[in-house]
């Protein structure tokens, strides 16, 4: 419903701003209208602007699912096979020993723990189709332990937060957009954007704990928890050492060495569990496609929406706003062309994406705006969805200070998206 009003509101403004674009064309020679240029230049041609931005627009939208395709039935069809191989499964184990020190209030062995390890695992590996039903049916086991079944419990509320944060390892669908919108090199944002998306989850799991009580500082969490943060302060101080042109070769370098080193793991995990690979990743491919397919009306609308929001020249009066308002605070304002992305995130994943994908059309993928733009889309969640979706399928109204906690992880993962940004594109 949110976005409804979003998309509506794209149009409704540009209109009153075009109106008011075209009044002043009319009337400027015969009165000084010199105050009301706060809503822009007068232009007699605003109108055919608009209109001419929703055909490209659309042509735009329709340009990039179909190089999207491609990717994402690559991808999937990889997915697939870490999928059966038991990728999850391996990283489930690995990470059980944290994970049940900071659910303490569910009793050892019980169903719901292995599906919220699963559940993390499979949103960490970007296997979406995966992570939701195992995220609801985490929530529902979970409400089974829950003794007031409409409010969240604190086992409900850690569970969501830390789902909301957004830890991705592989954030296939973010790469795949900056290759159909022609980056250089589509995995240069892939380190910026995991750093940015575990502050987010750290930020998390550190609100959720403390309002808990729940001691982080016990010998198993803090190995997790020290061992990684360890990691990114020595990858910081090795950045920073680094010159820019260096530091950028490194961030491509390291990408792409990761990324495909995770293909290489799937497929010898595929091969140890004796599956036929060729034909589990044709099975995954397929979805691939379907899932490229499905997206063009949702990009579309978004992308022409915001086409003509732009066009009109209200987004350029409002951003411009807040640039100058950063710049007299004397901080840098490039930063200030991606927040859009950052604030549409909690709302709509989909408006977020069309926002991001109008940003690297409109500044070019490898501009800074255009990388951050993905930064921010890969660290942080859209937040009010998870809350209803998850809270609704187990009967819950009474959320407690959940969405507090989701907004406080979104926010630090806003902060390090262009943090790492700087550090990464300076």
């Amino acid at each position: 419903m949110v976005l409804n009003y979003i998309w509506l509101g794209f149009f409704l403004i540009a209109l009153l701003v075009a109106l008011f674009r075209t009044i002043f064309y009319l009337l400027q020679q015969g009165y000084d209208l010199t105050f009301w240029r706060v809503f822009g230049e007068a232009d007699r041609d605003v109108f055919r602007t608009i209109v001419e931005s929703t055909f490209t627009m659309a042509k735009t939208s329709v340009e990039i699912s179909i190089y999207l395709i491609g990717i994402m039935t690559l991808w999937l069809g990889i997915m697939k096979i870490g999928e059966k191989g038991g990728a999850v499964n391996v990283f489930a184990r690995g990470f059980s020993p944290f994970f049940t020190r900071i659910f303490p209030e569910i009793p050892k062995n019980h169903p719901a723990m292995g599906s919220i390890l699963m559940n993390f695992m499979a949103n960490m590996l970007g296997l979406d189709n995966a992570a939701t039903p195992l995220g609801l049916k985490a929530m529902n086991e979970l409400q089974e332990l829950n003794p007031k079944k409409d409010t969240a419990s604190n086992a409900q509320i850690m569970f969501l937060v830390l789902n909301a944060s957004a830890l991705t390892i592989i954030p296939v669908s973010i790469i795949a957009l900056r290759s159909a919108a022609g980056a250089e090199n589509p995995a240069d944002v892939f380190l910026p954007l995991l750093l940015s998306t575990f502050f987010s989850t750290l930020t998390g799991l550190i609100v959720v704990s403390f309002i808990q009580k729940i001691n982080l500082l016990r010998p198993v969490v803090l190995a997790y928890i020290g061992g990684i943060s360890l990691l990114v302060a020595g990858l910081f101080v090795f950045m920073k050492s680094l010159s820019q042109s260096h530091m950028g070769v490194f961030s491509v370098l390291s990408g792409n060495i990761i990324l495909f080193g995770i293909i290489i793991f799937f497929l010898i995990l595929g091969m140890r569990s004796r599956l036929n690979l060729y034909e589990t990743f044709i099975e995954g491919a397929k979805e691939g496609f379907e899932v490229a397919v499905k997206i063009i009306p949702y990009l579309v609308a978004m992308l022409v929406g915001i086409g003509v929001f732009r066009a009109s020249g209200a987004f350029d009066f409002i951003m411009n706003g807040i640039s100058s308002f950063i710049g007299f605070l004397g901080f840098d304002t490039r930063f200030v062309d991606a927040l859009p992305v950052a604030f549409m995130k909690p709302l709509s994943g989909s408006g977020a994406r069309g926002l991001m994908v109008e940003t690297m059309t409109h500044f070019g993928p490898d501009s800074f705006a255009g990388r951050l733009a993905c930064v921010f889309q890969g660290s942080t969640e859209t937040t009010f969805y998870i809350v209803a979706v998850y809270y609704g399928a187990a009967g819950i109204s009474k959320t407690r200070y959940t969405v507090g906690a989701c907004l406080l992880a979104d926010l630090a993962g806003v902060i390090a998206s262009i943090f790492w940004a700087y550090v990464f594109f300076g």
